[in-house]
């Protein structure tokens, strides 16, 4: 309860939140972009500790010149500013760097569980509901259906200003959510594979991203019935928001999209004896 007593202190400890687990982040970067091989690990380096930050930063900016243009009290003050770049910089950053040369330097090589050709095979050609894109995009109903109702009082409770208090089945549904998630995208890598297409990686991760773009979906459906929101500034300051929340939640289920198909992949090739 304390966090709601002063403006800004959920956001406050979000930031420092995300540049202490930097380390952890460019570990995961590192040690999985060496395992498949990598060289240019700086640039691997680079996006992980610029990628999300930007995106984020690149938003509200653009939504606190609005806040300014308007006099606005959600304008955030120019000291606030330079105190998350500064933690950006000397934290996040350097934390990030860090793990990538522990991760880099404590995975070794790749890892395949049997041998993989230096020639790829052709794909053949199949249904186009067996392509990767409508694989990935029809991979992220199922668990966008397992939030679906949770998202209405997540929503009620930032929007419409109404007291959330059942943290206990919040934190339920998010289980959920991560269950189904790997469920699915492990689905959706065997159908692929099942149609000769070795290109599961990114499928994988994009079958488990996509539900970020049916919670902005919903978001529409949310902001048009069940808000009285008018005018630009609400406008903007709605969809800036819930996009900041969608490529977050998008990056974390493609996230454990991709780490439980690999898990799937290295299962059923691993006692594959190859000459």
């Amino acid at each position: 309860a304390e966090l709601h007593v002063q403006r800004g202190t959920i956001v406050t400890v979000f930031v420092v939140f995300y540049a202490l687990t930097s380390l952890l982040g460019g570990y995961a970067s590192g040690s999985l972009y060496s395992k498949h091989d990598g060289r240019s690990w700086i640039r691997a380096m680079l996006l992980t500790a610029n990628l999300f930050p930007l995106t984020v930063a690149a938003i509200a900016f653009t939504l606190n010149t609005i806040a300014i243009f308007y006099k606005s009290m959600a304008a955030v003050p120019f000291g606030t500013i330079v105190v998350v770049l500064l933690i950006w910089v000397f934290v996040s950053c350097p934390l990030c760097l860090l793990g990538t040369v522990i991760g880099r330097n404590r995975a070794g090589g790749s890892d395949n569980p049997c041998r993989v050709k230096r020639i790829p095979s052709p794909i053949p050609r199949r249904p186009w509901y067996l392509s990767p894109v409508p694989i990935a995009v029809m991979g992220g109903l199922l668990p966008f259906g397992s939030i679906f109702i949770e998202m209405y009082f997540v929503f009620s409770s930032f929007w419409n200003y109404r007291v959330y208090y059942v943290y206990g089945f919040f934190l339920l549904v998010f289980l959920i959510l991560l269950m189904v998630t790997a469920c699915i995208t492990i689905v959706a890598t065997y159908f692929l594979l099942n149609a000769e297409n070795y290109h599961w990686q990114w499928t994988s991760f994009g079958a488990g991203a996509s539900t970020g773009l049916y919670v902005f979906l919903y978001s529409v459906h949310y902001f048009t019935d069940k808000t009285n929101m008018t005018g630009f500034f609400q406008t903007a300051f709605y969809f800036g928001y819930t996009s900041i929340f969608c490529v977050g939640l998008g990056m974390m289920c493609g996230a454990v999209g991709y780490l439980s198909s690999a898990g799937f992949v290295k299962r059923i090739y691993k006692n594959i004896k190859c000459d």
